[in-house]
């Protein structure tokens, strides 16, 4: 019996679906988990290697510092040689380097180990947010990227519970803690092995026999794709500055800047930020926002799901600047408003953190997308970086209010940023990416059924 033909873009949701977003989510869930960590393990760390401030801030960038230069290098190379390669090559980096650390003697052995941990999962944004949108179903396509900012919450929370139990395992419960990321790494490795090509990039480089193979095999032999490849291959950061593309390329790099910015710098320095707002803190507190954080990441992809795209987005950057400003100027004899104005920015901050998994994928067309998206998660590492650096130096010499509004105005442009640049994407082909159009002045609204073909 001849089933009828149908598109990939279309095609029911399958089992060879779930197991790439398994593999890609373990990016995420790995980034979370090594960044969750290193804050525990400074507190062995530090005193045993008699580290400066220079080198606690230095170390603690490092694999930031790393996931910028592999975003920016994975995702263009992956433009040009293909996503499959970077999807290991990746991995294998990361399992090696985090087993390096156990063995480290000196604090510069240790930043070169997480700056090569960083290239590594720089490099992973950038190929397995791209592979995972290309075989994604359009209708699932937000509910599977939008998963990733969950996935990376339930990382950091991990690490926190698991960090602090591996605190008792002696004087190397640093090493261990460090190089515990090592297994995770392999077991997705290994998983790995065999994921194919993408057939979109295929397509793309004109190898049309190769990308109906690939269909064929993982998602049935009726399922069939668009076999136009680009007349002009065009690949690399230029393309992503020419005049087509230089809108969408500056809102992607923006409204992530502007999202993760405050979230770094907030939540690496969480305990003594709400000691001096003059917050309830110890392990309930902890426990209490860490709760949050993922309550947040599942409402984000609720409202994916549900709203338009650019409606939430523009939406909870209002809400997250008004929540900083209310802390920014509420007076200390109202705590109770500063809890809810604290409890309101973690939760939409996790719930619209989902879509920086979504929007670069959607936004940019095969030839480019995995360099559109390393360039987006590049100058979001280097602005989450340099907020983690001056945030203390603020608080210092600025006093704490004056960071908060500070931090609400980081917001306040990602909020004029996305209602003038922000595009609508969830309702289309991911062959319509290339034809996106910034829109304007739209609010929230329910996501309308995707057109017929």
């Amino acid at each position: 019996m001849n089933l009828p033909v149908t598109r990939i873009d279309d095609v029911p949701i399958g089992r060879f679906h779930i197991k790439l977003a398994g593999l890609t989510f373990g990016a995420h869930l790995t980034d979370g988990y090594i960044l969750g960590l290193i804050g525990i393990a400074f507190t062995q760390l530090g005193p045993q290697m008699r580290l400066d401030a220079f080198w606690q801030g230095l170390i603690g960038a490092s694999a930031l510092f790393g996931l910028f230069v592999g975003s920016l290098f994975f995702g263009w190379l992956s433009d040009k040689v293909g996503r499959q390669k970077i999807f290991l090559v990746s991995f294998l980096l990361i399992a090696v380097a985090s087993w390096l650390q156990f063995h480290v003697e000196s604090a510069l052995a240790l930043v070169l180990c997480r700056v090569l941990i960083g290239i590594g999962l720089g490099g992973d944004y950038s190929v397995g947010h791209a592979m995972l949108a290309e075989f994604a179903p359009r209708r699932q396509r937000g509910l599977l990227l939008g998963s990733f900012s969950v996935v990376w919450t339930l990382g950091y929370v991990a690490a926190t519970f698991i960090g602090t139990a591996m605190l008792g395992l002696g004087d190397n419960a640093w090493r261990w803690m460090l190089a515990s990321s090592a297994l995770p790494a392999t077991l997705i490795l290994i998983a790995r092995i065999g994921t194919p090509e993408s057939p979109r990039w295929l397509v793309n480089q004109g190898r049309i026999g190769e990308a109906r193979a690939v269909v064929a095999k993982h998602l049935g032999a009726h399922v069939a794709l668009d076999e136009n490849p680009a007349g002009e291959h065009r690949s690399g950061y230029a393309v992503l500055l020419n005049r087509e593309y230089r809108k969408r390329t500056a809102f992607n790099c923006l409204f992530f800047v502007c999202i993760v910015m405050p979230y770094f710098a907030i939540y690496t320095f969480l305990p003594s930020i709400l000691h001096t707002l003059g917050l309830a803190q110890g392990f309930g507190t902890g426990l209490l926002l860490n709760l949050m954080l993922i309550v947040g990441a599942v409402l984000g992809i609720a409202c994916i799901v549900r709203f338009s795209r650019r409606g939430f987005l523009i939406n909870s950057f209002v809400i997250l600047a008004v929540s900083l400003l209310l802390l920014a100027v509420l007076p200390g004899k109202a705590p109770w408003l500063m809890v809810l104005a604290f409890g309101v920015f973690t939760l939409v901050l996790s719930a619209v953190s989902g879509l920086v998994g979504v929007y670069p994928a959607e936004s940019f067309p095969t030839e480019v997308r995995a360099s559109g998206i390393g360039l987006a998660t590049a100058m979001s590492r280097l602005g989450s970086a340099i907020s983690t650096f001056l945030l203390p130096m603020s608080v210092v010499g600025l006093g704490m209010s004056p960071t908060m509004a500070i931090l609400a105005a980081i917001l306040g442009v990602g909020a004029l940023a996305a209602w003038a640049w922000a595009p609508e994407t969830g309702a289309l082909t991911l062959d319509q990416a290339g034809e996106v159009q910034p829109g304007c002045g739209q609010v929230l609204a329910v996501n309308k059924p995707a057109p017929p073909l």
